[in-house]
């Protein structure tokens, strides 16, 4: 214990002298700048009360949501060869049910709504875990990076232990016969990180979703150098702390 407030207080000292080294930094370039702007003669002005420091932002690389950039594209390359003439996404990252209404018709809902105004795309409100829908509806669904919240309390939500499952019965129950949906969820070894999340083996998501079959799963392992391992073997689920499980299940009859 002793020693692992000891690495924290170690950070955060490293962090202090880093962001105060980025902030004179950040005063000398303002200065700097506004005399450069002065001598070009440039009509915008360079105000200090204006100022909206950015300090974080000077990396050798691009930085990004591996889990959100990944799954998102692998949807998308989903949807793009399915082709279905509506898709219904249930609290999905909102950033993929905009982009993929460019191209299918998207009817997106949320515990808490998004206030989306964009062609080809509705936003409305639902509970996961007492979906409105009527059952065997929906033929094209999604529901990604998720369930794994559901009881948690994160997002408001009420605490059930039992929220994942429920939700993972009403994502079947709506699901057409011949239906396609579309499940993410953090796998590797099984735990629940309170209230983030719960993290999965591969066989438990199969369980929740035993109603169904598995038509396609795809891994973003810890080592997303590699990128998605599409037609990836269940069995590097279990080499993974928190990979990122990309499922096409099919509803058979």
């Amino acid at each position: 214990m002793i020693l692992r407030v000891l690495r924290v207080l170690k950070r955060e000292f490293h962090a202090s002298r880093l962001n105060a080294q980025r902030w004179r930094r950040f005063k000398d370039e303002f200065h700097t700048f506004r005399k450069l702007s002065e001598a070009a003669g440039r009509s915008l002005s360079v105000l200090w009360e204006d100022r909206y420091p950015q300090l974080e932002d000077r990396t050798s690389t691009t930085e990004f949501d591996a889990h959100y950039v990944y799954h998102t594209a692998w949807a998308s390359r989903v949807l793009a060869r399915t082709r279905p003439s509506v898709h219904v996404d249930i609290s999905s990252c909102v950033y993929f049910s905009a982009m993929t209404s460019a191209f299918i018709p998207v009817r997106f809902y949320d515990y808490r709504p998004a206030a989306l105004s964009l062609s080809n795309l509705t936003s409305e409100a639902a509970d996961l875990t007492a979906l409105h829908f009527d059952n065997e509806t929906i033929s094209s669904l999604s529901c990604m990076h998720t369930i794994e919240h559901v009881g948690l309390g994160r997002y408001g939500d009420t605490l059930d232990p039992q929220g994942d499952l429920a939700a993972a019965r009403q994502l079947q129950r709506v699901l057409a016969p011949r239906g396609l949906l579309l499940i993410v969820v953090p796998v590797g070894r099984p735990r629940i990180c309170f209230n983030a999340h719960r993290i999965y083996s591969y066989d438990q998501v199969v369980a929740m979703f035993d109603g169904l079959a598995v038509e396609e799963f795809s891994l973003l392992p810890d080592d997303f150098s590699r990128g998605l391992v599409t037609g990836a073997s269940p069995g590097m689920v279990y080499q993974q702390r928190y990979g990122c499980g990309c499922f096409a299940f099919r509803k058979a009859r």
